[in-house]
């Protein structure tokens, strides 16, 4: 399989997999590739403006970092100021794809597969083209790309376009503890399934195996005290940590070897995961036969299970930490 899209005017040199740029070959551990466009949003000199109707936030349902924007639109109500094109779960060998679509285009960017954007935007990218990113629909090109900052920009600089009654997902009495979880979330347990999945030594594998449970069985106990892992706040943390969750069982237990323990096996995880996707911002954009798509053979065929209908079964965070 060619790892790297033919050099051409439509895809430019765009890497489509993990292992082209973000496998270290001396150790065998994954090493994500850094985002190649962070300018935040802000009215600051310099910054992207926020403005209703400009921009296009691209996602595909599988992916978690593009799946937590999703969350916070709904939240928040962003969906009627920034509208979403949507990849087909499964990345095809030119990258996510809009197969999905009619005519297997975005309806507003007219292009076919995600590469095609970001080599418009810049010729001389060679990482990988991913998801979330936001284009600017008037000129066509990727503004932000910068899936770790994205929540923070939405939650704030796009305030102004907040609906009635959004929760404060990241209130200022706490952004400094917010920001320092949300490090310890990503480098343990987002990025820790990865860093187990895509390693290429048992080295690398079992480093990431253990640290991800370690800290899996750290936030089990937090939970054991809180509803939320700020009190009864819901919180921009929340999102970031449920968006694993969701995929634990289904994806990164069988696929990624992250088969210690199952997220069922955690009472309060297990519990809390399922309080959340009661909450319909969580719940409609949750789509488990996407995440599916992480067993996806060359035959097509997805696994049937598990049984999904546990995530409906109530929950006791209520009953033990107060609230609705």
């Amino acid at each position: 399989m060619n790892q790297n899209i033919p050099d051409n005017k439509h895809n430019g040199k765009i890497a489509t997999s993990e292992s082209v740029h973000e496998i270290d070959a001396k150790t065998g551990k994954f090493v994500r590739q850094k985002n190649r466009f962070t300018t935040p949003f802000g009215d600051q000199e310099g910054e992207l403006p926020v403005e209703a109707n400009r921009y296009r936030l691209l996602w595909t349902p599988l992916c978690p970092w593009a799946h937590r924007q999703k969350i916070a639109f709904a939240l928040l109500g962003l969906d009627d100021v920034i509208s979403t094109g949507t990849a087909h779960p499964h990345r095809s060998e030119k990258g996510w794809s809009f197969a999905n679509n009619p005519g297997g285009v975005d309806p507003v960017l007219k292009i076919h597969y995600l590469p095609e954007i970001y080599a418009q935007t810049d010729p001389n990218y060679t990482g990988r083209a991913t998801v979330p990113c936001v284009v600017d629909v008037k000129t066509h090109k990727v503004v932000n790309n910068d899936y770790f900052n994205l929540t923070y920009y939405w939650e704030t600089a796009w305030k102004p376009f907040h609906k009635k009654g959004a929760p404060d997902l990241f209130p200022e009495d706490l952004r400094e503890d917010i920001k320092a979880l949300n490090d310890v979330i990503f480098n343990d347990v987002n990025n820790g399934v990865y860093k187990a999945g895509f390693a290429e030594s048992q080295e690398a594998y079992e480093e990431a195996f253990d640290t991800l449970f370690a800290r899996l069985d750290e936030l089990e106990e937090r939970l054991s005290h809180s509803r939320y892992l700020f009190g009864d706040r819901l919180t921009d943390s929340d999102i970031r940590l449920y968006v694993t969750l969701a995929r634990f069982d289904i994806a990164y237990y069988p696929v990624f070897l992250c088969n210690k323990r199952r997220l069922i096996d955690y009472p309060n995880l297990w519990n809390y995961a399922k309080d959340l996707y009661s909450i319909p911002a969580f719940k409609n954009t949750t789509h488990f036969d996407a995440i599916k798509y992480y067993h996806h053979n060359e035959f097509g065929i997805l696994p049937k299970g598990p049984d999904l209908s546990l995530w409906e079964e109530p929950n006791d965070r209520a009953e033990k930490f107060g609230g609705k």
